[in-house]
């Protein structure tokens, strides 16, 4: 059928609703779902075309489908990127970038701060390729600057980081990759579009875990790149092509309905998690508290200039405790005493989950590694849902009452 074109100038709200492919020939209202791995052509010159890449069209879906389609372009609307690849997961997306700009004797410059599997992979995987890197502070500019080498291709940072919710200058890196020649690449997963869009403040490319908070509901793995068109065309979608690390059809539909509510989920649990922070703050079993939205976080005043004046929905604390044993204990107590809360190590659902870093999400990393990364035995992270703030409060006393700060 003919499609209406969307008029110029939406809001990102309005994006998130209606960006997508053409309908197909019967109008439906809510995007289709294309589960098909081929796509039938009408002759042999125009399949010749399509897989030369001559000419627009669906050919297999380890290539192009329109389904994924449709979640692309809705994702890069929303990050006013001008193109967008979708992959199979987020550390695939990582992956993906990887492959595409870097060659054995390349440089890259990362954040000791970033997720423990990127870390591992630039710092193991592709090490054994000839791929060398150097991991900095996340928010000393001058070690960033510092660790630039001539063969540095990539600037890799995550903001706010996890678990500890640090927050790097996007714009600041920005002008120090531009110098160098480098591409700048931030992971956007704790913010997402709905709080900040690192293309506006001068990133390469944008790495999402459509795992996270695009779906929102923790149902599906998936993954996206945004950047440029000619970057995405010239050195992603080959390497996809290649490698195969594709978005399945179903997956990129729950993410794309999932972009329909981002905007309304990322406000309300940012919401949730300033006041659940505000009470840990002032909690006598809690050491410290690390969220963005705090006056006390040691980059608030730039993650409220960056991210729309909110903190996100991820915060994180240390229990109090005498030893490293004694604080791991203690951290397990208050995980395992909740009643409501989901113990996984995942986050971006509704539904509030809790979890120990030390032993999870950057359990594979050496103990020098986790200190470097500021990982004690004594956090525990929280991604705040949309739970009643009082349940939660009450779930976390469960456990906080019954640790004490000596042994």
């Amino acid at each position: 059928m003919t499609e209406r074109a969307l008029p110029p100038h939406l809001h990102l709200d309005t994006l998130a609703v209606r960006t997508a492919v053409d309908k197909s020939q019967y109008g439906e209202n809510s995007e289709a779902l294309y589960l098909s791995s081929s796509f039938v052509q009408p002759d042999s010159e125009t399949a010749a075309r399509r897989f030369a890449g001559e000419e627009d069209g669906y050919i297999y879906s380890r290539f192009t489908n329109p389904t994924v389609a449709s979640m692309e372009m809705r994702l890069a609307a929303l990050e006013g990127s001008e193109a967008c690849v979708g992959t199979a997961s987020g550390m695939a997306a990582v992956l993906l970038l990887c492959m595409a700009l870097l060659k054995s004797g390349d440089h890259v410059v990362c954040s000791h701060s970033v997720f423990g599997s990127t870390h591992k992979l630039l710092s193991t995987e592709f090490a054994k390729f000839g791929v060398q890197t150097t991991f900095v502070s996340q928010t000393d500019l001058s070690e960033w600057a510092k660790a630039i080498q001539p063969n540095t291709r990539l600037l890799f940072a995550e903001t706010p980081t996890n678990p500890l919710t640090e927050v790097c200058d996007i714009a600041a890196l920005s002008q120090i990759a531009r110098k160098a020649g480098a591409v700048l690449a931030v992971d956007n997963c704790f913010c997402t579009p709905a709080l900040q869009t690192p293309i506006s403040l001068g990133a390469d490319v944008v790495v999402h875990s459509g795992t996270k908070y695009l779906d929102g509901q923790g149902r599906v793995v998936a993954g996206a790149l945004c950047a440029s068109k000619e970057m995405v065309k010239d050195k992603f979608i080959p390497v996809m092509r290649s490698a195969g690390m594709s978005l399945s059809p179903f997956n990129a539909w729950v993410v794309l309905k999932g972009l329909e509510t981002l905007s309304l989920r990322m406000k309300a649990q940012s919401a949730q998690a300033l006041s659940l922070a505000q009470w840990l703050e002032n909690h006598p079993k809690v050491a410290k508290v690390y969220f963005p939205g705090l006056p006390s976080h040691p980059q608030h005043a730039l993650a409220m200039a960056q991210q729309s004046g909110v903190g996100g929905p991820v915060l994180a604390f240390d229990v109090v405790g005498e030893s490293v044993a004694h604080s791991r204990a203690n951290a397990f107590t208050v995980i395992d005493s909740t009643q409501l809360m989901s113990i996984t190590a995942n986050l971006g659902d509704v539904k509030t989950i809790i979890t120990h870093p030390g032993s999870t999400s950057h359990g594979r990393l050496s103990e020098a590694n986790r200190q470097l990364a500021g990982i004690q035995q004594s956090l525990v992270r929280i991604a705040v849902g949309l739970e009643h703030l009082d349940d939660l409060k009450a779930d976390l006393s469960r456990g906080l009452d019954l640790i004490s700060a000596t042994a």
